[in-house]
């Protein structure tokens, strides 16, 4: 599964396309502080950048895309039926219903219609006049008469430059976490189907590795989910760089995206990338395994979109220049329109987001 999951996700990670108010191929919503480029084809994020700052864009060139309906590899029949990989959502090229690119809230809004899932997917893209986050409203249609399980993940990655060994820390609201299962033989150093509390992995060598550090001098490819924070309303999940004072994140409603995958793939060279993936399951595999497995820890492995009914979900990203005392984060939190980040010294970054999540 790794060597196949590697092998689709490279063949999709193709340079970001140059940053363009209203192209052929990608749309460009900025304010004051931050530029952001989206891709029409599979509605993918491409490139965010302080404009104040070092150009360093967090996503990876495959960027940001939605594993829609489907996270993984397709059962045998979804497939003979033309099921992709990770879904239609990032295969099909998304219609601008509207575009707006100036004023106090600039916004963009891209539809897609899904048509072997038979559904409708409305994309509501907004960033707000001197904020430093970016807003996603995402409303998901069943043109179906039943009730039908669905796979739904924000595949966000980062890659390099932004994603350099030894220098990224990332970190989120996570509790439980299991190591993926996979196949002897593998590049991976976790100990397969292993249970821990993050961010401390086992290694199948024995002892403990963190999996809040990009490591340096070492190939390896492993996958871990976790459950986000039961006691929290919102999950959240950041990637800092303090060398640089760039500090990159998502908070999202925790019953929407109740899981965080990690997709750590340390190659050592442009090829590398470290995926946090928040979904409605814990791991990349079919929608028939993730209702055959029901739950783990406690928490459903899979979300019900009814019969000819949406589904709402809204989450919000940020990225932003910070102080060059900020330490590694403790918690983020969303409070009275503001995402208050917290290092582990009790320092806060303030960012305004009025547009609420």
């Amino acid at each position: 599964m790794f060597l196949q999951l590697l092998a689709v996700l490279t063949a999709w990670a193709q340079p970001a396309a140059q940053s363009a108010k209203v192209g052929p191929a990608t749309i460009e919503l900025e304010n004051e502080r931050l530029a952001f480029t989206i891709g029409l084809n599979g509605g993918r994020f491409l490139r965010l950048v302080i404009k104040d700052a070092e150009t360093l864009s967090p996503f990876a060139a495959m960027g940001h895309f939605l594993a829609l309906d489907g996270f993984g590899a397709p059962s045998k029949e979804e497939q003979a039926a033309g099921m992709p990989f990770h879904g239609e959502a990032s295969r099909v090229t998304a219609e601008l219903v509207s575009f707006n690119p100036a004023g106090a809230v600039r916004s963009a809004v891209l539809r897609s219609r899904l048509p072997l899932a038979q559904e409708i997917l409305t994309r509501t893209i907004e960033i707000a006049s001197t904020e430093n986050v970016v807003y996603v409203t995402s409303e998901l249609e069943s043109e179906l008469a039943i009730d039908r399980p669905v796979s739904w993940a924000e595949h966000a990655t980062l890659g390099p430059p932004f994603l350099e060994p030894g220098k990224l820390v990332v970190d989120m609201s996570a509790t439980r976490c299991r190591v993926r299962a996979e196949k002897a033989g593998s590049t991976g150093k976790l100990a397969y189907m292993k249970d821990f509390t993050w961010p401390l992995a086992p290694l199948t060598k024995g002892g403990l590795v963190s999996l809040l550090d990009v490591p340096e001098g070492e190939t390896s490819l492993d996958l871990a989910s976790c459950l986000m924070d039961p006691a929290l309303p919102h999950g959240w999940i950041t990637a800092l760089r303090s060398d640089k004072r760039l500090l990159f994140g998502y908070v999202f409603d925790r019953q929407d995206y109740p899981w965080v995958m990690s997709w750590m793939n340390y190659s050592g060279d442009a090829r590398a990338a470290r995926g946090i993936e928040f979904s409605t399951q814990p791991f990349d595999v079919s929608r028939r395994e993730t209702v055959d497995e029901h739950e783990m820890f406690g928490e459903r492995t899979y979300k019900w979109l009814p019969a000819k009914s949406k589904l709402r979900t809204r989450f919000l990203l940020f990225y932003t220049q910070i102080p060059a005392d900020f330490g590694d984060v403790a918690n983020v939190s969303f409070n009275n329109r503001q995402v208050i980040v917290r290092d582990k010294s009790g320092r806060t970054v303030v960012l305004a987001a009025r547009l609420g999540l």
